[in-house]
């Protein structure tokens, strides 16, 4: 079976210094993986490469066994959904933000889907037309993760979403990230630093000095 991802001697470097160098790995459909390593060490950027976001100075991404330059932008990005550390809500309601998904894809805004994953983050049913204003930022976290998933990705990416948030956010998206990866098969592929996090992966990968080392593979 060929992996969901596939990184080949990647490499990345900026104004003549070297962030990731040689950077090789594939992960499987279904697995939940954890990048860790010290600060400043290109978890980060590495993350970015894979979204999609920022291109390598040399190596090869493979998304589903073809090289991720070669989708579209816009498709690929559905398939491998990069969630960045800090939630962005726009317009005036929480159901502004969950219907976006299916106006920019010309669908029927799924009612049922959008209050199920209300529930799913331990939000009310009310909060659909709750104004964005009003919200806490752990409740932003929660909203901007639902509406990333109003469409599951086959692979989604996560840059510390959960840093800043306070211990009872912080369980409330790791059990719902969770349940994602172990009911639906979503492919995981995270940064974290919350040592209760990081045992719930079953891979984990060490970058260090711009190198990429597996140091836990269940």
């Amino acid at each position: 079976m060929k992996p969901i991802l596939e990184l080949r001697d990647l490499s990345f470097e900026i104004e003549g210094r070297k962030i990731l160098e040689n950077i090789s790995f594939s992960i499987d459909k279904g697995e939940f993986v954890t990048l860790t390593g010290p600060s400043g060490s290109g978890k980060s950027t590495l993350l970015k490469l894979i979204g999609h976001l920022i291109s390598p100075s040399s190596g090869k991404i493979f998304y589903d066994g073809k090289e991720i330059f070669k989708y579209a932008p816009t498709d690929y990005r559905k398939n491998v959904s990069y969630f960045f550390q800090s939630a962005t809500l726009f317009d005036e309601t929480v159901y502004d933000n969950l219907a976006f998904p299916s106006k920019i894809r010309d669908k029927a805004f799924d009612k049922n889907r959008a209050l199920k994953g209300l529930h799913t983050v331990q939000l009310p049913e009310t909060y659909l037309n709750k104004p964005i204003r009003e919200l806490s930022g752990g409740e932003r976290q929660r909203i901007a993760l639902v509406r990333n998933l109003m469409y599951a990705p086959n692979v989604l990416l996560m840059d510390e979403v959960t840093s800043s948030l306070d211990k009872e956010n912080k369980e409330i998206i790791l059990t719902f990230i969770k349940r994602l990866n172990q009911d639906e098969k979503l492919t995981i592929l995270w940064i974290t630093h919350d040592t209760q996090e990081i045992k719930e992966s079953n891979r984990l990968i060490l970058i260090k000095d711009g190198r990429a080392e597996d140091i836990k593979h269940d």
